[in-house]
């Protein structure tokens, strides 16, 4: 397999950069030595050979330069180098040739500290999958993995291809694609990444693609890229390098102009010589890029790095990018003479064979409510209406179902209520009557808002989303995050020219999931892909992929690249200016050649050195959190999934009141009391006991929970008196109408809050895990 990073030929890569570090490196040496003992003709001859040793590849650079069109610093080497000689001041040139061949050296050294990640990408590869036949297991070549075959992964190997297991569960370290050490536990039935290894015991999973259209074999495509191209910042100290050029050609004329001794004009020469120092721009941007590679974020090229980091405007798709672009239901609803555990259970059990993303959204739905499913037979499908099937002997149909002229009132309140929330309304119809429908939305990504928030820190001052959505669920969005601008109702085509028109304005980056996406990421100055699943047109386009499907990871990508920009800049412009300050002293004869070959090499080791700061983390992402935290999170965070839907008890409540249905609203009363008191306040108590507290020491204080906890009284008092008005109703077997409008204030407010109150705690505190937002991709 071809190496990703691409290695610079003949004597300025590898083993000849350090070969040529060893010669003249020992010539200095033998130089001085000789000199000390007074042989001083077998020190100049030493000197001479380091001289002539550095001579020849600094003419080899200069020749590639000019046939590739430019001319840099490498000429200001070769005239040093050979003006040494001329001058017969063999000390400078063996100095300078052991300045270049250093700077070679650390360069080398530093590319293969930043580029360590990238190609352990590669060595991880399989060569080899066992593949299960009716005689046993064989092994066979990767490519000879066909769809369907049956792989088997021994403990410890990295799976070969994507597939569905077919073992009863499977424990994945997903490390190496997404950033993340915790493992991640996979039921039967689960779709699978090729590139994650296999942290349980042996495994066989059913291949879902070949090795080629695997995902894994798309990070790889995307590896062999990174770091190929030069970068922008790279090419601008080239430019930099067309004026600096004849500046210091100029002064060293002038010097020895106005001095008469060609020692002056060499002394500017040999400080003027910074060929290492445009090496720091490079080294710097490479390892901005082992930085993204270690969190999940594979970039092309230092160029989309750079280009990123000047990025001011963020073009964002909204399904799959802002949401989780897998449906999740919201609320169920049921008709006269039917509770929801029954109209959840029926529409779950019919939906189970049906491939369509909102049937798997109600069965996950009836899972999270513990609605018990039944096999369905006689089941039928038909595309734009829904699915009909047979279960315990009653025939149910799910889906966008036709409700006739006469709607009944409950119908129309759903109807009502889908259009004002931008929800997709699922009907169940049990035996040609309709006996509820279960509301389903795409859910705002958790870490969405504090993402946004930390992209606008790092520079990103104009956010706009573009959505083939309707207005209505689009504006809601944007309203909640901030947005500049929110465009609905758009074609690829009017992304397309969108992202043009931004890109007009200032440096746009796209990030979008989808094949509509595919155009507009090309279009944009840099396109960034939500998740590497596979060889997909979105991916291709990309000039930078986000394998975790995270979208926290995007700020984190964008700060890297913010920073590493930022170094490389600062690295070139300081190495710059020192070296115009070094040669004004030698210009005017304080700086002799020598001793001017030992300040640049200082100056060209000092700015490498800093480039390489641009390895480091710099702690701008989220502060972990300890092993017993993220455990607490899971456990709250799920309670959240389990109390999300009970939370319409109240609303329901308030409604019966308000239209009337008085014995409804006693027995809707009751069970909404039931569940505040043995349920949600015991979650309330214990986050304020056990997960507060340890959110403590990453938040900084105890005060960054203290609104919550405050909250939590809040709800506490509004919980109480509900339960004081549920007591007066059971004395009196009603509810008063006395009661009516402090009670009807009581619950909604207790639905408001406590809707904000989920939202704040996931948005704020639950992010912190990346346990919780892998979860939250997924469900």
């Amino acid at each position: 397999m071809d190496d990703p990073v691409p290695k610079n030929a003949g004597l300025a890569g590898g083993f000849m950069r350090w070969a040529l570090l060893a010669v003249t490196l020992t010539a200095l040496l033998a130089g001085g030595v000789a000199w000390v003992l007074g042989a001083h003709l077998v020190a100049d001859a030493c000197w001479i050979v380091g001289t002539g040793a550095a001579i020849l590849p600094a003419l080899w650079w200069v020749i590639a330069s000019v046939r590739a069109g430019r001319v840099g610093v490498d000429v200001l080497a070769v005239l040093s180098l050979a003006g040494a000689l001329a001058v017969r001041e063999y000390l400078a040139g063996a100095l300078i040739g052991v300045m270049l061949a250093t700077g070679q050296a650390l360069d080398a050294a530093a590319e293969r500290r930043a580029t360590m990640d990238l190609r352990a990408l590669l060595d991880r590869v399989p060569r080899t999958a066992r593949r299960r036949t009716p005689d046993g297991v064989e092994v066979v070549g990767l490519d000879d993995i066909e769809v369907d075959d049956v792989v088997v992964v021994g403990p410890g190997e990295v799976l070969p291809v994507d597939g569905i297991v077919l073992s009863e569960h499977a424990v994945l370290d997903d490390s190496a694609l997404t950033g993340e050490s915790v493992p991640v536990r996979c039921g039967r039935g689960e779709a699978l990444r090729s590139g994650s290894v296999n942290a349980g015991s042996a495994l066989e999973l059913r291949a879902s693609a070949t090795a080629a259209d695997s995902t894994y074999a798309g990070i790889v495509r995307l590896a062999r890229q990174a770091a190929a191209e030069s970068a922008p910042v790279v090419r601008i100290a080239d430019r930099v390098a067309a004026w600096f050029l004849p500046l210091a050609l100029a002064v060293a004329g002038l010097a020895w102009i106005v001095s008469g001794t060609p020692e002056r004009a060499v002394a500017v020469l040999v400080v003027a010589t910074p060929c290492p120092l445009l090496l720091a721009a490079p080294v710097a941007i490479v390892s901005g890029l082992s930085r993204t590679s270690r969190i999940g974020v594979l970039v092309r090229g230092g160029g989309a790095l750079e280009t990123l980091g000047r990025a001011v405007t963020l073009v964002l798709d909204k399904t799959g990018t802002l949401t989780s672009g897998r449906p999740r239901g919201t609320d169920v609803v049921v008709g006269p003479g039917w509770t929801i555990g029954e109209v959840l259970a029926l529409a779950a059990s019919a939906d189970q064979l049906s491939p369509h993303v909102l049937a798997a959204a109600i069965v996950e739905e009836a899972r999270l409510h513990g609605a018990p499913l039944r096999m369905p037979s006689a089941v039928t499908e038909e595309a734009g209406i829904g699915v009909s099937a047979t279960v315990d002997g009653k025939r149910v149909s799910v889906g966008n179902l036709s409700l006739g002229a006469a709607v009944p009132e409950w119908a129309a309140a759903v109807l009502s209520r889908a259009s004002f929330d931008g929800a997709v309304v699922a009907w169940v119809r049990v035996d040609d009557e309709l006996a509820g429908a279960v509301l389903l939305t795409d859910p705002l990504r958790p870490d969405a808002p504090r993402t946004l928030r930390r992209l606008r820190m790092a520079g990103m001052a104009r956010l706009v989303m573009l959505t083939g959505d309707r207005p209505a669920p689009a504006q809601q969005i944007g309203t909640v995050l901030g947005l500049d601008e929110v465009a609905a109702q758009q074609t690829p085509a009017d992304k397309v020219a969108r992202v043009r028109a931004e890109s007009e304005r200032a440096v746009t980056a796209m990030v979008g999931d989808g094949v509509n996406d595919a155009p507009a990421l090309a279009a944009a100055d840099v396109g960034i892909a939500m998740g590497a699943r596979g060889a997909t047109a979105s991916s291709e386009a990309a000039d930078i992929v986000i394998t975790s499907d995270r979208l926290d990871r995007l700020a984190d990508a964008k700060l890297i690249a913010r920073r590493s920009r930022r170094i490389a800049v600062q690295s070139a412009a300081v190495g710059m200016c020192l070296s115009l300050v070094a040669m004004g002293f030698a210009a005017v004869g304080w700086l002799p050649p020598a001793w001017g070959a030992l300040l640049q090499e200082g100056i060209d080791l000092a700015v490498i050195l800093n480039a390489l700061r641009a390895l480091r983390d710099d702690h701008n992402g989220l502060p972990p959190l300890s092993h017993d935290a993220e455990a607490l999170v899971r456990r709250f965070a799920a309670e959240h999934d389990q109390m999300r839907d009970d939370l319409s008890l109240l609303r329901d409540t308030a409604h019966y009141l308000a239209t009337g249905q008085s014995a409804q609203a006693l027995v809707s009363l009751r069970a909404a009391d039931s569940f505040l008191q043995d349920t949600l306040l015991p979650h309330e108590d214990a986050e304020d006991s056990a997960l507060y507290p340890q959110l403590a020491r990453p938040l900084g204080s105890t005060e960054a929970t203290a609104t919550m906890s405050r909250m939590h009284a809040e709800i506490h008092r509004l919980a109480q008196r509900l339960h004081a008005h549920r007591e007066l109703a059971d004395e009196a077997a009603a509810v008063r109408g006395d009661q009516s409008e402090d009670l009807m204030a009581c619950l909604y407010g207790l639905y408001a809050l406590l809707r904000l109150h989920f939202v704040q705690e996931e948005e704020n505190f639950f992010v912190l895990a990346p346990a919780f937002l892998n979860v939250a991709d997924e469900s």
